[in-house]
């Protein structure tokens, strides 16, 4: 069960935006991320639940900001309900996309699972609701993403594989690269891994 710290800053400017504290694992029926945000001054910022299904898809979603909740599920494409800070209202939404994102690492792994790309392959296209902070305003994005290659590194714990995707926003065109190893984000845009207690999950493959 990996254990351990993301640093987030702002990919524009690296303006600190905080640090993750996480753990994940992969289970019999998919995988599981959970964590805690913190600001730079150290206090509580929020939190990100997200399990996913055998095949990448999301079973369930909740998140924490600024006092609002976001709670969501794969369901008629993805659906929703955010609710405001005072509790008292609360509003649904339904688009016809893939999953989920936002500024978790998490979103990178569970997209990464749900393509399952190969190395050379064309460009996928693919269709998330982003969440963005600090309110969990939701927003709909399209992306392609491509593995580029899959490299074999030693380590004291055998064999890391690294995979490097190249992520393009089809709004903008802006392009940037994601390096994941199993279920966790080595580097990408306005992600740092700063500490790992244990090494990555390998995610089984489907028969």
């Amino acid at each position: 069960m990996p254990r351990g710290r993301y640093s987030l800053h702002d990919p524009h400017d690296h303006t600190p935006l905080g640090d993750e504290h996480f753990h994940c694992a992969p289970g019999p029926s998919g995988w599981r991320y959970v964590s805690q945000l913190t600001s730079p001054s150290g206090e509580h910022a929020g939190s990100v639940d997200l399990t996913l299904d055998e095949l990448g898809r999301p079973i369930r979603l909740e998140l924490n900001a600024a006092s609002w909740q976001v709670r969501g599920a794969a369901l008629d494409g993805v659906t929703w309900v955010r609710t405001d800070p005072t509790g008292t209202h609360a509003t649904e939404g339904n688009v016809r996309a893939h999953a989920f994102t936002g500024m978790s690492p998490a979103f990178l792994v569970a997209t990464s699972r749900l393509l399952r790309l190969t190395p050379g392959a064309p460009t996928t296209r693919v269709r998330l609701v982003a969440f963005t902070d600090p309110v969990l305003a939701p927003r709909t994005v399209d992306q392609s993403w491509a593995l580029v290659k899959s490299e074999a590194h030693a380590t004291d714990s055998g064999l890391l594989t690294v995979d490097e995707y190249q992520v393009s926003a089809l709004d903008t065109g802006e392009q940037h690269t994601v390096h994941i190893a199993g279920d966790v984000v080595l580097a990408a845009p306005g992600i740092e891994l700063e500490d790992l207690e244990t090494p990555p999950s390998s995610f089984p493959e489907l028969s």
